[in-house]
């Protein structure tokens, strides 16, 4: 989160494979937390030096109460050239060769830390959290999931100032101390130095910088013994697999990586079947949550009542029928074609003539522009159940995700209020909720098996099945919303299906889906829900009760 416009980070994708030859975001008032005064001035001008401010309130979870210490500072992390000696010979070195040498590129990495008073550290679980895009701050998971406050948003609208801001009884301190991390360049987090965007903004430096982010995190607060848990959002799903077997190697072992709205394979997402012929994987794992869309606004025929039955008879299609008939492409006889094109209609509300146009294929911004078409009107991105008015009529997708807009500026102004107010941290920096950087993002990946990068659509399936196969007490949590488009809930069933590891492990995986969109703490209901399966997971797999 936020999840960028997918198609333009494939197009750019494919642009860079193309010059070598052959992607995070409600609610009772509530008496807000006291805080202490802070121990120690935030840093100012000299951002690039460790730092941090500590405060301390107090909230109530299930009926209990919790006090808890806040820190809120940077850590400093260096890109993958860089090793503990440079600092010394840096030192060492004349002026002149100061000069004449431009530094190497490091980042002040921003985060928020909560930890239960009273609870020994050594044995707490700790759970590290972050959204996506690539080029999300972490504003998503902190004010609307599990922090000690949430914003409070309306449901399916655009929500206006004023804006609420409670203390949150569905927070993860119940059942494991918290660090929310902005990624480098977002948030306050901020980079630095020569080629500093190459080696900070890319698939595989960016899970470099959270491994050690995460490992200098441990040694700072005494917490490598402490269960350890990993909870992504969106992009940040892919930065969890990735970080897997990443933080393995750097002898750091995860009881559990908790994934929300997953994108693990780019390869499945639903783009445009012009730039990608062939490949047809995206129309299908698409396909149930077009019909959920479809089902909310009743537009499916003879609409039934239960959506978990129903969506689990289009997944059956779509795996079924449905892929036969991609899978023939231009040999599938039209009588064929004519009764795909009919099953579609029934189960997405869109029109056969239309299908037809489509090739059967629908990327999902032209199915947010057509669906209420009629109307006027566009279906969101993150959460289909938002409307706005279409921007332009004419145009073949949607220009702008109505549940982005309707909830964005609420996120950051009640954030900007709490971090200063009541995190009494004060850099004279600007926040930035997201940075433009996925167009540019570098997605090359190197999975374990292979020498070198490679120049495709990153796939951390692989990243993560070896995690998994070398530690195999680590479990995976997987959730997701029947009504988000942008990273489809099948697409997390499918991607898990085929993940590479045997039998003895498949176990090891979970599933849990809400009738939410991307963000599943959105709603206060689908919060709770999130909050029961996510604790229940930490106790479960941590052996802390």
């Amino acid at each position: 989160m936020k999840l960028p416009i997918l198609l333009a980070a494939i197009v750019a994708a494919s642009a860079a494979s193309a010059a070598v030859p052959p992607h995070s975001k409600t609610k009772p008032p509530a008496k807000t937390a006291a805080a202490t005064k802070p121990d120690t001035a935030p840093p100012v001008r000299e951002f690039f030096k460790p730092g941090e401010v500590r405060s301390a309130g107090t909230l109530t979870v299930g009926g209990q109460p919790i006090a808890y210490d806040a820190v809120a500072g940077t850590l400093v992390i260096h890109a993958k050239e860089w090793e503990d000696t440079d600092a010394v010979e840096a030192d060492a070195a004349s002026k002149d060769e100061k000069d004449k040498n431009e530094p190497k590129p490091q980042a002040s990495m921003f985060y928020t830390a909560y930890f239960k008073q009273g609870t020994p550290s050594p044995g707490r679980p700790i759970t590290f959290l972050f959204n996506g895009g690539p080029g999300s701050s972490t504003v998503w998971l902190r004010m609307g999931a599990f922090g000690p406050v949430r914003v409070l948003t309306a449901t399916a609208r655009h929500t206006p100032a004023p804006y609420a801001v409670v203390d949150n009884d569905q927070s993860l301190l119940d059942v494991s101390d918290l660090v929310f991390i902005d990624a480098p360049g977002t948030g306050f987090s901020r980079i630095a130095g020569k080629d500093k965007e190459k080696s900070f903004y890319g698939v595989d430096q960016d899970i470099d910088a959270f491994t050690k982010f995460i490992s200098q995190f441990l040694t700072k607060y005494g917490r490598w013994g402490s269960p350890k848990y990993l909870f992504g959002e969106s992009y940040g799903t892919m930065r969890a697999a990735g970080l897997s077997l990443a933080l393995q190697k750097a002898d750091v072992d995860l009881n559990g990586v908790m994934l929300l709205s997953d994108i693990l394979n780019w390869d499945v997402l639903p783009d445009d079947p012009q730039v990608n012929p062939g490949i047809d994987m995206p129309y299908i794992v698409a396909l149930p949550t077009y019909a959920a869309t479809a089902w909310h606004f009743n537009k499916v025929a003879n609409r039934p009542a239960d959506l978990k039955a129903f969506l689990a008879q289009v997944e059956q299609f779509a795996t079924g029928d449905y892929a036969q008939a991609l899978i023939q492409g231009n040999d599938l006889p039209d009588a064929e074609r004519q009764a795909i094109a009919q099953k579609l209609s029934t189960y997405t509300g869109l029109s056969v003539a239309y299908l037809l146009k489509t090739n059967l294929r629908i990327q999902y911004g032209a199915f947010q522009k057509e669906l209420l078409g009629d109307q006027g009107l566009t279906t969101g991105t993150l959460d289909t159940r938002f409307v706005g008015a279409t921007l332009d009529p004419l145009s073949k997708v949607s220009s702008y995700d109505p549940q982005d807009s309707a909830i964005s500026a609420a996120y950051i102004a009640a954030w900007q209020n709490y971090v200063r107010d009541r995190l009494h941290y004060t850099p004279a920096i600007q926040y930035k909720s997201g940075i433009p950087v996925y167009s540019s993002w570098d997605y090359k990946h190197q999975p374990p098996s292979a020498d070198k990068p490679l120049i495709a659509l990153p796939n951390v399936l692989p990243d993560l099945a070896t995690a998994m196969m070398q530690n195999p007490d680590m479990k995976v949590m997987v959730n997701g919303g029947y009504f988000d488009v942008s990273t489809p809930y099948f697409e997390g069933k499918m991607e898990m299906r085929h993940l590479p590891v045997p039998p003895t492990l498949r176990g090891n995986v979970e599933f849990h889906y809400y009738e939410s969109g991307h963000m599943a703490y959105l709603r206060p209901e689908t919060l709770g829900e999130l909050h029961a399966n996510v604790a229940d997971f930490i106790r479960r797999t941590s052996g802390v009760r």
